[in-house]
């Protein structure tokens, strides 16, 4: 069986979670007829991939950071 790369070691839980999300949302509202529950949850999803991509995106140059010049100022 082959390893997974790492990269998508650190990205499946965001993947499985929001997918695992996006299931949850549609079985409340299709299945339960839970409609503003159904939504609700289905908004995780966006959320979900978001915290992911800000927490798995180094950051660069933070410690030479210049403050930027205002023109005429």
């Amino acid at each position: 069986m082959r390893r997974l790369p790492t990269s998508l070691k650190l990205k499946l839980p965001f993947l499985v979670s929001g997918f695992a999300s996006f299931l949850f949302s549609v079985w409340l509202y299709f299945i339960q007829g839970e409609e503003m529950a159904g939504i609700f949850v289905g908004l995780w999803v966006p959320s979900i991939h978001s915290l992911g991509t800000l927490l798995l995106t180094p950051v660069i140059g933070t410690d030479n950071a210049q403050e930027a010049e205002v023109p005429g100022g």
